[in-house]
């Protein structure tokens, strides 16, 4: 028997595609998928499935907390993201809820099917720029570690004030995390006030006095 596999993703063209390459790959069945979490929740249960593939940005609720449902209700069953978004916020709070793993859908088919055949043997599988973040997370855990202002920064915040230490625009923080430039300006904003500083130079020269 196949390694027994669920779905859930609201889009309509990437769920058929995945359903198809389960289901067209020996050693794989895609026992149902689902188009949002509210749909997942009452019926992942009754199939009790091997692994589930789980969209973040779903409809209503999203994805991580599907997760975290569904952890508590098949505790067996691994759960592997699979998803456009890659920052560092949402890929923790997915780990927090118990996702096993963690893959874009940029992913070649290939890596998919690998990801859920790792998942299933109790790996952790994850996209190569996936893991970067998770290293360079607890790289920065490590800064954090003994510097007072650091602490007070969220983790978005650590990540934002690295950039502009190495001299990023706000546009370029904006294309390389994906976000929009005016919520990079809000998390500097933030920043600034956390600090008590006016300025990019006050702001780094209280956190990285040494720099």
């Amino acid at each position: 028997m196949g390694i027994k596999v669920v779905i859930i993703e609201d889009q309509n063209d990437t769920r058929d595609m995945l359903a198809i390459l389960v289901n067209g790959s020996e050693g794989f069945e895609c026992l149902a998928t689902y188009g949002s979490c509210e749909e997942a929740i009452p019926g992942v249960p009754t199939l009790s499935p091997d692994v589930a593939l789980v969209d973040i940005n779903l409809p209503c609720m999203s994805g991580i907390t599907c997760v975290r449902r569904l952890k508590e209700l098949c505790p067996n069953t691994q759960y592997v993201m699979c998803t456009s978004l890659e920052d560092s916020d949402t890929i923790f709070a997915a780990l927090q809820a118990g996702a096993n793993g963690y893959i874009t859908k940029s992913a070649t088919p290939a890596r998919i099917l690998e990801a859920i055949t790792d998942a299933h043997n109790g790996g952790s599988p994850m996209s190569s720029q996936i893991a970067r973040k998770v290293v360079s997370f607890f790289h920065q855990q490590e800064q954090v570690k003994g510097n007072t202002e650091l602490q007070k920064l969220s983790p978005r915040e650590q990540e934002i004030l690295e950039y502009l230490s190495k001299g990023y625009r706000y546009k370029e923080i904006a294309a390389t995390l994906f976000l929009s430039i005016e919520t990079v300006r809000k998390h500097i904003h933030n920043i600034y006030e956390k600090l008590q500083v006016d300025s990019r130079i006050d702001a780094l020269n209280k956190v990285y006095p040494k720099r």
